[in-house]
C-alpha cells in the first residue's frame, strides 16, 4: 500500500530513556552458556548497554515525563496538541487507552483526539502515516506521536536470545503542517500469516495469564522462557528482513524518482547490528549512511529505535537550517514492514533525555 502526503513536516523529536543502565557483561552470569560464546554474541550482534525501567514504571510515566519536559522548555504548548497518537505494545491497561491516561495526567484539552495503536517495530512509520492523515483535517494543526514500550518486563532473564536485546524507551515526535510543497512518500506491507514469529503467547484473551503460563520451560539451547514472555524466531525474522525490506525500499525510491545515492541517511529499526549490516550490504548502502548504534547504547526499544537513531546521530545537523533526504524503515512483529521518504531538518528539538 502506497501513501503520498504534502504540506506536512516533523518539527521536533525527543527521546526518553530510563536512567537505569545494565551491561551485557554484567548479565552473562544469568545465562547457562560458556562466557566465550556469550562474548562472541556480544561482538557480532553489537550488544553492550541497555536501558531498563524500574519496577512499576509504565509507558504513561515515560510519556508524561517527556511531554512535561517539552512544556517546561517552551518547545510545545498544551493547547497546541490537537491529536495524541500512542504506539505501544505494552500499554498501562487493557482499558482505558493509555493515550487517554496521558491526556488526563497532563490536563490536556478535551477538544482533541487520543488514539492507541498496537504496533511493534514498524510503529514509527505507521504512526507518522496516521499523523499525516489526521493533519488532512481542517481542525487538526499539530499532532503528537508517542512511541513507547517497556517490554523488558515481558522477557525471561534466562533467555539469552532475547533478554539482553530488549530495552525500554519512549520518543515524542511533533508533526505539523508546512507551507512548502514537499512530497512525503511511504509504502507499507503486512503479512499476518507469519504472526507467530514474534509474539507474547499468553496474557491476552486467547490465552490469559495464569500460574501455568508463568512457569519457565526449556525452549532449547539452554534457554528458559514462559508463555508470558516475549518470544522471537530469530532466523525467521532475519530472513524476513533480508527478503522483504530491500524491494520495498527500492520500489519506494522508484516511485519517488530518487536514486539510492540521493538518500543522505537510511534510518532503520535496529534489532541488532548484525542484521542492519547485512541489510546495508544487500542494498549496497555504506554503513555510515545506515547507523546501527542504538542497540549497543540503549537496547532494542521496538518502535522507538528509529527516532532514537535520529536523535542520537543527527541532532546537531537537524537543529540547524540544513535539511536531509532520509529513508525511514521499520520491520518486525505482525509481520509488518514499512518505509518512508521524508526530508528532515530545522527541528526545534532533537535530543535524548533520561527518565530518573
Amino acid at each position: 500500500m502506497n501513501f503520498t502526503f504534502k504540506d506536512k513536516r516533523i518539527s521536533g523529536i525527543l527521546g526518553v530513556v530510563p536512567a537505569r543502565e545494565r551491561s551485557f557483561v554484567e548479565e552473562m552470569k544469568n545465562f547457562n552458556f560458556p562466557e566465550s560464546r556469550s562474548l562472541k554474541l556480544k561482538e557480532v550482534m553489537g550488544y553492550d548497554k541497555r536501558r531498563l525501567v524500574e519496577p512499576g514504571v509504565c509507558v504513561s510515566d515515560l510519556s508524561v515525563f517527556g511531554l512535561q519536559h517539552l512544556f517546561d522548555r517552551g518547545l510545545l504548548a498544551r493547547d497546541e496538541i490537537d491529536a495524541l497518537i500512542l504506539v505501544t505494545q505494552s500499554p498501562d491497561y487493557f482499558m482505558p487507552p493509555t493515550s487517554n491516561v496521558i491526556q488526563g495526567r497532563l490536563g490536556l484539552k478535551q477538544d482533541m483526539m487520543c488514539m492507541d495503536i498496537n504496533q511493534a517495530c514498524a510503529g514509527f512509520v505507521i504512526g507518522l502515516i496516521q499523523a499525516f492523515m489526521l493533519l488532512e483535517q481542517e481542525s487538526i494543526r499539530k499532532v503528537v506521536l508517542i512511541n513507547a514500550d517497556v517490554l523488558s518486563r515481558k522477557t525471561s532473564p534466562k533467555d539469552r536470545n532475547i533478554y539482553p536485546l530488549i530495552g525500554d524507551a519512549a520518543s515524542i515526535t511533533v508533526i505539523e503542517r508546512d507551507t512548502r510543497n514537499c512530497a512525503i512518500q511511504a509504502s507499507l506491507k503486512m503479512d499476518g500469516t507469519r504472526n507467530e514469529a514474534l509474539m507474547i503467547p499468553a496474557g491476552g484473551m486467547r490465552l490469559p495469564s495464569t500460574a501455568e503460563t508463568a512457569v519457565l520451560e526449556n525452549v532449547g539451547d539452554n534457554n528458559l522462557r514462559a508463555k508470558d514472555h516475549l518470544l522471537m524466531d530469530g532466523s525467521a525474522i532475519f530472513n524476513f528482513v533480508q527478503l522483504e525490506v530491500p524491494p520495498l525500499i527500492e520500489g519506494l525510491l522508484t516511485r519517488a524518482g530518487l536514486p539510492i545515492d540521493s538518500i543522505d541517511y537510511f534510518l532503520c529499526h535496529q534489532p541488532n547490528r548484525f542484521m542492519l549490516q547485512k541489510l546495508a550490504d544487500k542494498m549496497k548502502v555504506p554503513y555510515a549512511k545506515m547507523p546501527n548504534n542504538v542497540v549497543e547504547r540503549f537496547g532494542n526499544g521496538g518502535s522507538t529505535t528509529i527516532p532514537l537513531a535520529i536523535t542520537l546521530n543527527l541532532s546537531d545537523k537537524l537543529k540547524s537550517e540544513q535539511e536531509m533526504q532520509t529513508c525511514l524503515a521499520g520491520f518486525g512483529g505482525g509481520l509488518v514492514w514499512a518505509a518512508m521518504l521524508i526530508r528532515l531538518g530545522r527541528l526545534t528539538c532533537c535530543e535524548i533525555i533520561e527518565y530518573p
